[in-house]
């Protein structure tokens, strides 16, 4: 484990290759007859420890081999599947209008940005630009959710560490957030809100005053997070040095979000491969300095203050006009209209039982969701199903650094790196 003392002496910079792979390479049936051997320890004292599956310590139903000598972590070896629910290929059974719903439930912390990343992919496919109101009030939700998410992530990494009023306070702030998802899009979570075309209903009556009481609830409170954890000797003890990661490592197993820009690399997709409009707002990417869990902390933390500053923007720039794309191909006519037109009623029902057909080909498109890069992969045959679907989940690729964050550390520190990782297994198990 490298120590931040050590760092700030001028410790030399770690490079990726190891003499000994911290992964643990075992298979179930190589794993238990290991168990069965270090009933008693052997001469080097070492052990094969199952951590999980259990929550909330690992954050779901992940499951840790460890190899360990005493209590510090030699090798480990993340196991995953226990939730697995086969969502991409759910998707081929499934319309691209019905499709939202579907990708909805992976991410269901950040349940707006899969419907973003999915919708995108499918408008990219149909060739089409959805009204600028319905990019900023995408913006909008996406932001308010990266806010609400970060709140969550407060909330548990601080009952992990044992600081569990945080995780009173971070619920307290983020049920704010959901009730404001609530009276928007009629859910607190898996919304169905953003869908290929626009959204699914116009912002409500009154929605500028509640943002704004968010806008003014939220930032005393992260002033409050800073007194309890920031400047609080134990909770720095327990992150500062523990679960870290240089640039070369983090670029090297493809990890993206707050674990990659912990490490001091800067890369947001917001910024440096701009979509919706967020090439119009201002905002900081914010860096870390020496990849450890304190870092990817302080990140989340900050990340929320950005994303409050984005919203601020957003209410300045919100330009009137419609909330989708008005096509009959490809959004259902308003209610009235099918009491009122045939053609309307025609058009209801061929997208609500059929759906609408997409060209043939196919397209990628990445958000920069509160976990990373998230990426949704589309394969169009022309019919109103996609024929293939991948998710790049960010939580997926980010699990492979567990290994590399956690060699070397304690066994009490392998609950702040999973912490850290900030993992939801919806989207690990999709």
């Amino acid at each position: 484990m490298v120590n931040r003392k050590e760092l700030l002496l001028g410790e030399p910079e770690r490079v990726f290759r190891r003499e000994e792979s911290p992964v643990l390479r075992l298979n179930e049936e190589e794993a238990n007859a290991a168990i069965d051997e270090t009933d008693s320890l052997d001469d080097d004292h070492r052990m094969i420890l199952n951590m999980g599956p259990s929550h909330p310590s690992t954050h779901g139903v992940l499951r840790l081999m460890l190899e360990m000598e005493g209590e510090t972590i030699l090798r480990s070896k993340p196991v995953i599947g226990y939730l697995h629910t086969g969502m991409e290929k759910t998707a081929e059974g499934l319309s691209y209008l019905q499709g939202a719903t579907n990708v909805t439930r992976m991410d269901y912390a950040a349940p707006l940005f899969s419907e973003l990343a999915f919708s995108l992919t499918t408008e990219k496919l149909l060739n089409i630009d959805v009204p600028p109101r319905a990019t900023w009030i995408r913006m909008l939700m996406c932001e308010l959710n990266r806010v609400s998410s970060h709140l969550l992530f407060q909330a548990t990494n601080g009952m992990d560490l044992g600081a569990v009023s945080m995780m009173i306070y971070g619920w307290r702030e983020r049920e704010e957030v959901l009730r404001f998802f609530e009276k928007v899009t009629g859910l607190r979570m898996n919304h169905n809100y953003i869908r290929p075309g626009g959204v699914a209903a116009d912002l409500p009556e009154g929605w500028r005053e509640d943002v704004k009481k968010l806008l003014e609830i939220i930032p005393p409170r992260l002033e409050e997070y800073d007194t309890l954890q920031t400047n609080q000797p134990i909770f720095r003890e327990r992150l500062q040095g523990v679960g870290v990661m240089n640039p070369a490592e983090a670029l090297a197993l493809s990890a993206t979000g707050p674990i990659l820009r912990s490490t001091g690399y800067v890369w947001d997709l917001r910024r440096h491969m701009p979509y919706l409009a967020y090439d119009e707002v201002d905002f900081d990417v914010v860096v870390g300095t020496y990849g450890d869990c304190f870092d990817r902390f302080a990140i989340r933390l900050n990340e929320i203050r950005e994303s409050l500053k984005i919203i601020e923007q957003i209410l300045e720039l919100m330009p009137e006009g419609d909330y989708r794309i008005q096509n009959k191909k490809v959004t259902p006519p308003p209610r009235a209209r099918i009491d009122e037109s045939m053609e309307a009623l025609i058009h209801h029902f061929k997208i609500f039982t059929e759906g609408f057909h997409v060209p043939e080909g196919e397209a990628y498109v990445a958000v920069e969701s509160p976990r990373g890069e998230l990426g949704c992969y589309i394969v169009s045959d022309g019919g109103p199903n996609p024929y293939r679907m991948h998710i790049r989940g960010p939580s997926f690729v980010n699990l492979q650094t567990l290994p590399h964050l956690m060699e070397g550390g304690l066994i009490a520190d392998g609950v702040a790196v999973i912490s850290s990782v900030d993992p939801i297994m919806g989207e690990v198990d999709r």
